[in-house]
């Protein structure tokens, strides 16, 4: 056996089994645990903000380099792609896809409030001057705004601010330039490559310091609203999580099963991720490692550099599912029955102001406060009635835009012919792809 094939074989063999306390997802989970524990039991040192700190930082740390990833992994996709062609069909078919199951999610709110009617008998009073500020921003929202904001005042701006709308137009120009290039742009699509590799080294270095932002992050939150912020309203939340949980095994659940996998071992290959979103409320925290995932996962690197980006914008589906069941939720707890129409009207409305809303502060209390105002002006003071626990439900939110986003590129990757099966295979039932061995072993 030559040294480069025994090099080989080791690199591939299993790797020895770890200790329970050093694996990410555990530590994360029992800093999420110990959090809400200490945030209960010592509210005023929840609340301090250093702890809160310890939470911002981290989400502060991923969001650095969110930018550089999406340049790098979309310019890097496109360049190396020969037809400009395939790009478009890509995007396209992405598109189709987060506006069939965008629809999906918006119907499932629907028929769960109707069917649950959790604001019924509802006894508590709205405060407009509470949701003031939000109704004043939804009302500033207008589809010209929208996609002027896409199109940055100059390149260096986009990665200054982290629009990631905003950063992915410049890296789709940048990619199509760079793909007429031609041999000409081969040593700047290394370079790229090579930095591509950098920047996810320097993400496995900060995600080491998840279980301490997730600490930080929910001690704040159950020591800022406190456990009986939940109260009356637990129903709302309980239906909610509920839905959220049918939306993922359920419909999520056969689109995975006719696209060949099954969503169980999907959701435990990313565990990782969806346990630092469920400690720090923000989808975006895991955006690096989910298209780092998805690559290994057997997604080509353009379709994950299309897709991913975009759905974030464009394939909401905890936010979608949100909009219509608070809307129906704040109608019912403020007795204002809504005709068939008006609940097709707001399916409509929450599926447009939905779009972008992963880039604004507060986005899904502005987005719900554009589709009630849209819809039915009287219900915005309504809103209120959610905002003190909101914060609960943006976990849920998150967690099921994260899951969404990456059942989209498998399936966008599959439809387009760029899913590597038996990576697929290979990496869900935690075993080593033959190829990787076989293509290591000629090398050495």
């Amino acid at each position: 056996m030559t040294e480069g094939t025994g090099a080989a074989l080791r690199a591939s063999a299993p790797t020895p089994h770890k200790s329970w306390y050093k694996i990410l997802y555990v530590q994360v989970l029992l800093a999420i645990v110990l959090g809400a524990i200490l945030g209960w039991l010592f509210p005023a040192f929840g609340q301090n903000e250093w702890v809160k700190a310890l939470g911002d930082g981290f989400v502060k740390l991923i969001r650095m380099v969110i930018a550089p990833i999406i340049f790098c992994t979309v310019v890097s996709g496109i360049a190396h792609i020969s037809e400009v062609r395939k790009v478009g069909r890509v995007a396209i078919k992405a598109l189709v896809y987060f506006e069939i199951v965008s629809t999906f999610a918006l119907v499932l709110g629907l028929i769960v409030a109707n069917v649950l009617q959790p604001g019924a008998g509802f006894s508590g009073q709205s405060n407009a001057s509470a949701v003031a500020s939000f109704a004043k921003q939804a009302s500033e929202m207008k589809a010209s705004d929208f996609v002027l904001h896409i199109i940055p005042d100059s390149a260096v701006g986009a990665f200054a601010a982290g629009d990631i709308l905003q950063v992915l137009l410049f890296s789709v120009l940048f990619g199509f330039a760079l793909m007429a290039l031609g041999e000409r742009g081969h040593g700047l699509r290394s370079i790229i490559d090579d930095f591509a590799h950098t920047v996810f080294g320097i993400i496995a270095i900060v995600v080491k310091a998840a279980p301490v932002g997730a600490f930080g992050a929910m001690a704040y939150t159950i020591g800022r609203y406190g456990p009986t912020a939940l109260g009356n309203l637990a129903g709302l939340i309980a239906v909610f999580y509920l839905t959220s949980i049918v939306f993922v095994v359920g419909i999520l659940g056969i689109i995975a099963k006719i696209a060949g996998f099954s969503i169980f071992k999907y959701l435990g290959y990313i565990k990782d991720e969806l346990l630092i979103v469920l400690g720090t409320s923000s989808s975006e925290s895991a955006l690096p490692q989910l298209m780092e995932k998805m690559e290994r996962l057997g997604c080509s690197k353009p379709v994950v550099g299309l897709v991913v980006p975009t759905g974030y914008s464009f394939n909401l589906d905890g936010t979608n599912i949100y909009m219509t069941l608070a809307t129906l939720f704040i109608a019912q707890a403020l007795n204002v029955p809504l005709t068939f129409g008006e609940e097709m009207i707001i399916l409509v409305v929450a599926m447009l102001t939905s779009k972008g809303a992963s880039g604004v502060t507060g986005a899904g209390f502005i987005t719900l406060a554009a589709t009630l105002a849209s819809v039915r002006p009287e219900l915005v003071p309504g809103m209120a009635i959610v905002l003190g626990i909101d914060k609960f439900m943006s976990e849920c939110r998150a967690l099921t835009n994260l899951s969404g986003n990456g059942v989209a590129c498998i399936v966008v990757a599959w439809w387009e012919g760029e899913l590597d099966r038996k990576k697929l295979t290979a990496a869900l039932n935690r075993q080593v792809d033959p190829s990787d061995l076989k293509t290591a072993v000629t090398t050495g």
